[in-house]
């Protein structure tokens, strides 16, 4: 899985659809690059490992889903090596890995979001793109991801248009759907907690606009603090956050400064499906590891 652009897709969400999806049937592994984190070569998680060992990614779905394998490697061939001679899992869910040529999946979904279509965006530092345009054609899968929740079928044919998919490939679309129950360190409440209440929202991701829309179209209000993408927090930027009143977070955030902060919340997101796109998917994969 991965896109050709930089970060900001929604990599993350959608591998913790792969992952719900195979658990119940399969021995899992996940491998990433572990971006950002302060160890190197290959590192396989387990009861003593930090966010700063394997990156705030990997570490988010190790500890949402301990009942599989996670680890990471910047070589993806060395890691796979690793993991299918010592773990010998069924699959191995591989984020961001669409640009390792070396690596031959068996299966690969592409994200592409909605408002910045791979086909209309430009090759760096013009635009976000890290890849060839035509590399798409590599995917069995294509995602497009973030989209409006109503977006029409007059609209996602106009896209499906735009992509010229090759025959090979299945088109979805998925909007991001936010958990209305807000998690802290021991306790939930509801988003209409914050309302009239002192809230900060803290991002350190690549995109935070859907967020930010989403709390504006619940009436929430807040300030924003955001900072660039697997941002590390300094001493001094925890002794200032410290002083608000609540914190309101993205999960891969919250791991990074959970340990560090008291009033820190965070709130769920995950794909949803338009088209009954989820089934099709599942399928796809299902009909694959069944060959």
């Amino acid at each position: 899985m991965g896109n050709l652009s930089l970060g900001g897709t929604g990599k993350t969400p959608m591998t913790e659809f792969l992952i719900r999806s195979l658990i119940p049937r399969y021995k899992v592994a996940m491998l990433s690059r572990g971006y950002k984190r302060k160890s190197s070569g290959f590192v396989l998680a387990g009861r003593t490992i930090t966010v700063e060992d394997i990156g705030d990614e990997p570490f988010q779905i190790f500890r949402k889903f301990p009942e599989i394998t996670v680890a990471v490697d910047a070589n993806r061939r060395n890691g796979i090596a690793y993991l299918e001679e010592e773990i010998k899992p069924d699959v191995i869910v591989l984020d961001d890995a669409f640009q390792h040529r070396k690596v031959k999946p068996s299966y690969t979904i592409l994200l592409t979001t909605y408002e910045n279509l791979y086909v209309d965006d430009w090759y760096l530092p013009t635009g976000d793109l890290r890849d060839a345009k035509y590399a798409a054609q590599r995917a069995n899968c294509i995602v497009v991801t973030k989209c409006p929740e109503s977006l029409s079928k007059d609209e996602q044919v106009r896209i499906e248009k735009r992509l010229k998919p090759q025959p090979h490939q299945t088109v979805l679309f998925a909007y991001l759907s936010y958990d209305e129950q807000i998690f802290g360190a021991d306790k939930k409440v509801s988003l209409s907690f914050f309302k009239d209440r002192e809230l900060t929202l803290v991002t350190g991701i690549a995109d935070p606009k859907p967020l930010v829309s989403y709390l504006n179209m619940k009436a929430i209000s807040f300030d924003h603090l955001a900072y660039k993408d697997h941002h590390f927090f300094t001493n001094n930027e925890l002794e200032f956050l410290r002083k608000k009143r609540y914190i309101l977070t993205t999960e891969k955030d919250y791991v990074r400064l959970k340990n560090d902060l008291d009033n820190l919340y965070y709130i769920p997101v995950s794909h949803a499906f338009l088209n009954n796109g989820a089934v099709v998917l599942e399928q796809e994969i299902e009909k694959l590891m069944i060959r």
